[in-house]
């Protein structure tokens, strides 16, 4: 049997195992997490309000429930736990699947002020990531600023826009539903520095802020005017044609006087994070204009929007993992068609799939095909790769060295414990929301059946 150790559980680790154990009765897989619970983004990134996108989970844990799959939790890959050396030994074969972890920065004064946080820390907080901080996102705010006009600045919007009614339902963790719930925060701008032909959200996405109960979605003729496609977009691709259609309508649509108002800004860069008693008071933009090439330039007038709390939502960026080799310029880890290069040639063994290997980009659904193209340059190895004899059970030899995985028994039994927690607050799931609820869950009935 090829023995394979896939480094992360969320799509592209999930579709990787797929792929690897459908295609050779031959495989067996360990996918590893370093969190006790499965699905990566899909549960940790995935707004609490998108049902139909969680429920992707279920694909996942069909996945992750196959005879030759076994899923191995609060397992720490590098420094702090397994070194990828060790993995290599343990393994014929192992595949990183571990995301781009941190996010890109503004480089801009003032970046750093209290109330400044990127998008994913929100995000993090209010999906119950155990590594998240509660440090009063919405506490004090009366408006918001979201820079970035992507699926996830559309989401934390989404988000700060929402009421009590629309997120109970959800499994989001009970603080954050209590702080949005008491949230002030009325006036939401969220900010790109292109036009509206060049924004990464989705029309889906983008429709969603028209649809909130007592909210307004303001659109800058303008501004919208300014884009070179904007007066005709028929040449441009379907999904931005829809987006500037979208904008179009709210830009004609008369004022409605809601409660919360979402304005979609575009031409401004910010430049600087004002401050007001400490904390972040409003964000200096510069207006910006089209330069005829894709991208924009400076005209040296500037705006100032008032904000207690800014999201940064500017995009991800892949991390090094210590025992591989990392691109700084492209957040990545060197690759031919998934296999890993160390100074140019091939590491035998070792291959990546996911962000890590091509970059922040795409949807959840482009992760089947990258997964696919390393799984078959895997199995190509293969014959060579099993050649290698293994010392003992990965497993085995885990807990020998003082390492106690979560296995699959123990992801069930969270899953049992969010359930009763929701059921104890009168809601349906409800995410636990910190490290020591999550282990304290895992292990209390690891042997129990799987509901």
């Amino acid at each position: 049997m090829l023995h394979v150790a896939v480094v992360g559980s969320g799509p592209s680790g999930c579709y990787t195992a797929q792929g690897l154990v459908q295609q050779d009765p031959d495989v067996v897989v360990d996918v590893l997490d370093r969190l006790p619970c499965p699905y990566g983004l899909v549960r940790y990134g995935v707004a609490p309000d998108h049902e139909k996108i969680k429920s992707l989970q279920n694909n996942l844990r069909t996945v992750l429930e196959h005879e030759r799959v076994r899923f191995l939790g609060g397992v720490q890959i590098g420094p702090d736990g397994v070194p990828t050396a060790r993995l290599r030994e343990l393994y014929h074969a192992v595949v990183y699947c571990v995301g781009a972890a941190t996010d890109r920065h503004l480089g801009i004064p003032g970046e750093d002020l209290p109330g400044s946080w990127s998008a994913t820390e929100f995000v993090s907080w209010y999906s119950a990531h155990p590594d998240a901080i509660d440090d009063g996102f919405v506490l004090g705010a009366r408006s918001a600023v979201v820079i970035g006009v992507g699926n996830v600045a559309v989401d934390v919007t989404r988000m700060l826009a929402r009421g009590t009614a629309e997120l109970s339902p959800t499994d989001m963790p009970q603080a954050a539903l209590t702080a949005l719930a008491a949230s002030r925060v009325a006036d939401i701008s969220m900010v790109g520095r292109r036009g509206p032909s060049q924004a990464r959200f989705t029309t889906k996405e983008l429709r969603e802020l028209g649809t909130l109960p007592d909210t307004e979605v303001i659109v800058d003729p303008q501004e919208l005017a300014l884009d070179p496609d904007y007066a005709d977009p028929s040449a441009l691709p379907a999904a931005q044609r829809r987006n500037v259609e979208a904008l179009r309508a709210w830009a004609e649509a008369p004022a409605q006087g809601a409660g919360h108002r979402i304005a979609l800004r575009f031409f401004l860069r910010p430049v600087e994070l004002l401050a007001d008693a400490g904390r972040v008071g409003a964000v200096r933009f510069e207006r910006t204009a089209p330069d005829g090439q894709g991208g924009v330039t400076g005209t040296g007038r500037y705006e100032d929007i008032e904000a207690q709390l800014v999201l940064r939502s500017v995009g991800y960026r892949g991390v090094p993992l210590e025992g591989l080799p990392f691109d700084p310029a492209t957040g990545t880890v060197p690759h031919l068609a998934g296999r890993v290069l160390r100074e140019g040639l091939v590491a035998q063994g070792e291959y990546v799939a996911g962000w890590i290997k091509r970059g922040p980009t795409g949807v959840i659904g482009t992760n089947r095909p990258c997964a696919k193209e390393t799984v078959t340059s895997l199995l190509e190895d293969a014959s060579a790769l099993v050649q290698r004899e293994l010392p003992e059970d990965p497993l085995t030899a885990l807990r020998a060295e003082g390492i106690d995985p979560v296995e699959w028994q123990g992801w069930c039994a969270i899953e049992r414990a969010e359930v009763a927690l929701g059921a104890s607050l009168g809601r349906g799931v409800v995410k636990l929301p910190d490290w020591e609820s999550l282990m304290n869950a895992a292990h209390s009935n690891e042997s129990a059946t799987p509901p």
